[in-house]
């Protein structure tokens, strides 16, 4: 195992592919870091599109490709094709997932299994197989993304299934984190709180935001920027001592 990183490195983000998302935002400020960048989202075409941009504007290596990260096959074969065409994975961040405002009495069990498998399975598909390439070089730095959601118990757009799911990726990451640290890979979890993209239910208005920043302590909510920051340094070189950890970026919503 080490510590250091190569002279090129590779982060592989999932979800990074929406034009107002977290995982979008995330590829181009971890390009501007100097970070390779391999997108897989559901929208193949888009995780192209984004990648080319990535590439133009910063001068990195960036491949998108498609994947339903659900379907454990589609998932290792994006891992694979990424692999193959990109220098050394050292980092996978999770930032597939689907919202579910459904109220819990009126859950169907497609319902279920459709947030369980995007949100949960999904995560634990992508990060098994590249996993396998961090353990393989003895360093590596594995990210899920959880929410507010799993630690309040709901309370924000999306209700039980979503957070279910959440709370279930930050059992998976310290799992992980205490089975992989003796060979050289962290896991860790970002738990944002409210964020001002389309998975809050769409695009949202000033009154809307004001409203969602009542909860917190800081007078405004999160901006996509927020968590790739977060996400730069968990995935680098001096977070090697961080794992099996929690990061809220959510204003003071949730204090524990």
């Amino acid at each position: 195992m080490t510590d250091t990183f190569p002279a090129e490195r590779t982060v592989l983000l999932t979800g990074a592919a929406s034009p107002r998302g977290i995982g979008r935002a995330t590829a181009f400020h971890l390009a501007e870091l100097g970070w390779n960048v391999g997108i897989i989202d559901i929208d193949g075409i888009a995780a192209a599109d984004t990648a080319a941009e990535v590439s133009r504007l910063h001068g990195v290596q960036a491949m998108g490709v498609g994947a339903n990260v659900a379907d454990r096959e589609e998932a290792v074969a994006a891992v694979d094709a990424l692999e193959a065409a990109l220098p050394q994975i050292v980092a996978v961040v999770n930032f597939a997932g689907v919202s579910s405002p459904v109220p819990y009495l009126e859950v169907s069990p497609e319902e279920w299994t459709r947030v369980q498998s995007i949100n949960l399975d999904g995560v634990h598909w992508i990060t098994q197989r590249v996993a396998r390439t961090l353990v393989r070089h003895g360093v590596g730095r594995i990210v899920g993304i959880s929410s507010v959601s799993a630690q309040r118990g709901g309370g924000t757009f999306s209700k039980t299934p979503y957070s279910a799911a959440k709370a279930g990726v930050v059992g998976l990451m310290r799992s992980i984190a205490r089975e992989l640290g003796p060979v050289g890979v962290t896991a860790n979890v970002i738990s944002p709180g409210p964020i001002d993209t389309d998975i809050m239910g769409g695009t949202l208005t000033e009154e809307r935001k004001t409203a969602m920043a009542a909860d917190g302590v800081l007078p405004r909510i999160g901006t996509p920027r927020d968590i790739a920051a977060a996400v730069a340094y968990l995935i680098s070189e001096d977070a090697g001592f961080v794992t099996g950890q929690t990061l809220n970026v959510d204003g003071g919503l949730y204090m524990h």
